[in-house]
């Protein structure tokens, strides 16, 4: 079972540091299956308790998996190559529309905000044993979610979204919990869930978001821990949640009042569609609205929204870590929130116009394509690695799907923000023929 490596030790702490460094040096492998507690016991010379006691600390620390009868085993490392590395370098002269970055035309300069912010700082220095948020950025962002129909809750600040979903799985689930989550879905998200020993559970979607069946099957038949949906402008697909799908979903969760629901309002401040939040059906949920997207990636601030007691359990966490996030930053959002420094219906126009125009060329083309909100279009090909070489030999290079897909068929994701409406009907000329079939060829 084990080949030659011994496990070894009297105390439950020693057995585990045992199994700990047959995992660290390699001699047991990733779903090397362990000897049965009692068998282990019985070789060690202890009571079965003490090795049941080793077994549970393994789990806790994500080193192993139980699933019943079928025994305990080293559990998947989580993949050591982020799937953001699974990107084609654009060599000179190619067009390169796969990285998923914002039109830097349609963001706001923040030279003023942070000069009012270093002045605010200057006159009243923040110290140690303030309070994490600043009172003007909790008052703005919870006047605009409640403006949404977000449920009262109080706000944490965070790092970008994805250290807020970090902070809320940490806070509610143990390693070894399943997640659901979207599939397609964000590339980062995807390597974060296993990085944290938790099981990512796929759920199907389409342009209205995640599928209703799809999320009852998560929850009840794959025991699903927690949901997490993007409400708006979903990486890779555009989807987002119109008000007859929230409806359904509600009526889902509402069966399930004890899973977490994680929202990651991905798109605000730059889409058009109205916001349709799930929150609140469940007991424990929140929902996360980063700057990055409208107002520059480099403002790593994100608002969080939620239950009492889970946004307690974030801001406690924070606070034994970085304490907070700068005020400046926070500073420097609130001068643009009050200044109006984006216009968010023209920003969206702009890059509705794009896309839309794209999803048109390509269905013109016979082509499938999706993208309802957001920068991104979605295009499902039969062959993934033969449609990125054909498009970079074409000029241009996209994000491959396979950054952001579970069980999910292949596709590529086409990003339109730096794209002129020119040049759409070209690209779109190019994908198509790049996804058309390939002639077969025998050779004798």
């Amino acid at each position: 079972m084990l080949g030659e490596y011994r496990i070894v030790g009297r105390r439950a702490s020693e057995i585990a540091a045992s199994v700990e460094r047959g995992v660290g040096s390699g001699e047991l492998a990733p779903g090397q299956l362990l000897p049965p507690m009692r068998e282990l016991a019985a070789q060690l010379g202890v009571n079965p308790n003490t090795v049941a006691a080793a077994y549970r600390t393994l789990r806790e620390r994500g080193v192993i998996e139980t699933a019943g009868r079928r025994g305990s085993r080293v559990r998947p490392r989580p993949a050591t190559t982020a799937r953001g590395s699974l990107r084609i370098d654009a060599p000179p002269g190619v067009r390169d529309v796969g990285k998923g970055n914002p039109d830097p035309a349609l963001l706001p300069p923040l030279g003023d905000a942070l000069a009012v912010a270093a002045r605010r700082e200057a006159e009243r220095p923040r110290l140690y044993g303030e309070a994490p948020v600043d009172e003007d950025f909790a008052r703005l962002a919870r006047a605009a979610l409640d403006a949404d129909g977000v449920p009262d809750g109080p706000i944490a600040v965070t790092s970008g979204s994805l250290d807020a979903v970090e902070r809320v799985l940490a806070a509610h689930l143990r390693p070894g919990d399943a997640v659901a989550v979207e599939d397609p879905g964000w590339g980062a998200l995807l390597d974060l869930v296993p990085a944290l020993g938790l099981k990512a559970v796929p759920v199907a979607l389409d342009d209205d978001g995640p599928l209703p069946g799809e999320v009852e099957r998560a929850l009840r038949d794959a025991g699903a821990r927690a949901l997490i949906v993007t409400c708006r402008a979903q990486n890779p697909t555009g989807a987002a949640v119109g008000a007859a799908r929230a409806a359904e979903l509600r009526r889902v969760l509402a069966g399930h009042r004890d899973v977490l629901v994680v929202e990651d309002d991905h798109g605000h401040g730059f889409v058009d569609v109205p916001l349709h939040p799930l929150a609140g059906v469940t007991d424990h949920w929140v929902l996360v609205r980063s700057v990055a997207k409208a107002y520059g990636p480099d403002l790593r601030v994100a608002a969080m929204t939620g239950d009492t007691v889970t946004v307690d359990r974030v801001l406690g966490r924070q606070d034994l870590g970085p304490g907070w996030v700068s005020h400046l930053l926070q500073r420097a959002v609130v001068h643009l929130w009050e200044t109006g420094a984006v216009d968010a219906p023209a920003v969206a126009a702009a890059y509705a116009e794009r896309r839309d125009a794209l999803v048109a060329a390509l269905a013109r083309r016979g082509v499938e394509a999706h993208g309802r909100s957001g920068m991104n279009v979605w295009v499902p090909v039969a062959d993934e690695t033969g449609t990125v070489a054909r498009l970079l030999h074409a000029g241009w290079v996209v994000a491959p799907g396979a950054r952001f897909r579970l069980a999910a068929g292949p596709g590529v994701r086409i990003t339109v923000s730096g794209l002129l409406v020119a040049e759409l009907e070209v690209l779109a000329g190019s994908v198509a023929s790049a996804v058309a079939p390939v002639e077969a060829r025998s050779y004798g």
